[in-house]
């Protein structure tokens, strides 16, 4: 591969394990926010309710309004064994593209008994084929593909110990399409007070929806970052965004993508394309520092896992060394970190 290598010993950073948030602050908009200016490394402190501050009429606030599926099955052998099962993509009716443990024990035609959280029924899934690096196909019965509140629980990432009170702290209050794996954390800060108080001094608001996959959490393996492939995660960007995004850009305003999913959904778009015609697909997209972007201005997003591909691409937009200072300084002040921590604006 031609190029210098990413080494990703370049994008780790030291952090106390007592810094990653295990609750969400309440309200949502109190949680803290570090303001970055990337052109001088310049540094704020502010609390997530202020970000108005920072924000001007003909701005655009863009969001993803994926909606996490209670993702999680714990099911057994019939012969016995626990098995858990974490679907990550739809790719049929029925049909799911899904992370299993324990993967070496379960091929292909493995039964897989999934029972109701209440204990009232049980239902069969069936492990239709294996593929790379943990990855199954899962055939689930209807009974479980159309009540997954019933059979499933919310997929809190692995360095959240506690479960939560009530599982919709971990959807945005704009979660509609269900299809995630893991909540779009960037948005967890926002309120409809807030979003209703942007929109009535000028900024607008759109959506878009990108159903948060593996691709957005599995860590990188490779020491040569640029060597790792991104799984790809399905899109739909509509019509009226994409109009909301031409008009901003012509009106000098500008994009601001609420979370990296949402800046990865933007950088994956076809400008050439007309906007009347909605786009959707599958997006790999991997941004990495030297990305030209094509569509964000300023990214609203949480604070990243050490080595991970969200660190590469907070570091595509603000520098290597701006980032890993302002991380720093996160740690020293005592931010909360990851999923249900504060978050940081880059502008």
């Amino acid at each position: 591969m031609p190029g210098e290598p990413l080494l990703l010993r370049d994008y780790d950073y030291e952090l106390p394990e007592e810094l990653i948030a295990q609750t969400p602050v309440e309200p949502r908009d109190a949680s803290r926010l570090l303001v970055l200016d990337r052109a001088s490394g310049q540094i704020e402190h502010r609390v997530f309710g202020e970000i108005g501050d920072y924000l001007a009429p003909g701005d655009l606030l863009v969001v993803n309004d994926t909606r996490v599926l209670p993702a999680r099955l714990h099911g057994h052998r019939p012969s016995g064994g626990e098995v858990e099962i974490l679907l990550l993509a739809r790719r049929a009716p029925g049909l799911w593209e899904a992370l299993v443990r324990p993967g070496r024990r379960l091929r292909p035609g493995a039964e897989v008994v999934l029972a109701a959280s209440d204990g009232s029924r049980s239902e069969s899934a069936v492990i239709e084929a294996r593929e790379p690096e943990g990855l199954a196909l899962v055939r689930l019965p209807a009974a479980v593909e159309e009540d997954l509140p019933a059979f499933g629980e919310m997929p809190l990432p692995p360095y959240i110990h506690q479960r939560l009170a009530d599982p919709e702290r971990y959807q945005t209050v704009y979660a509609e399409h269900r299809g995630s794996a893991a909540a779009p954390t960037a948005g967890l800060h926002f309120t409809p007070e807030l979003l209703a108080n942007l929109q009535r001094h000028g900024v607008e608001l759109a959506r878009l929806t990108l159903h948060v996959g593996i691709g957005t959490f599995r860590p990188v393996k490779v020491e040569d970052a640029r060597r790792h492939e991104m799984h790809a995660e399905w899109f739909h960007v509509p019509p009226e965004t994409l109009a909301a995004i031409r008009r901003t850009k012509l009106s000098g305003g500008r994009v601001v993508a609420v979370g990296t999913t949402s800046c990865r959904t933007l950088e994956s778009l076809d400008l050439a394309a007309p906007v009347e015609q909605a786009q959707s697909g599958w997006t790999g997209l991997f941004i990495t520092p030297g990305h030209r972007f094509q569509v964000v201005d300023e990214l609203i997003t949480n604070f990243h896992l050490p080595r991970s591909t969200l660190l590469l691409l907070v570091s595509a937009l603000a520098g290597r060394e701006t980032i890993l200072a302002a991380y720093r300084e996160a740690v020293r002040l005592r931010y909360r970190f990851y999923s249900l921590g504060d978050a940081m604006l880059i502008r």
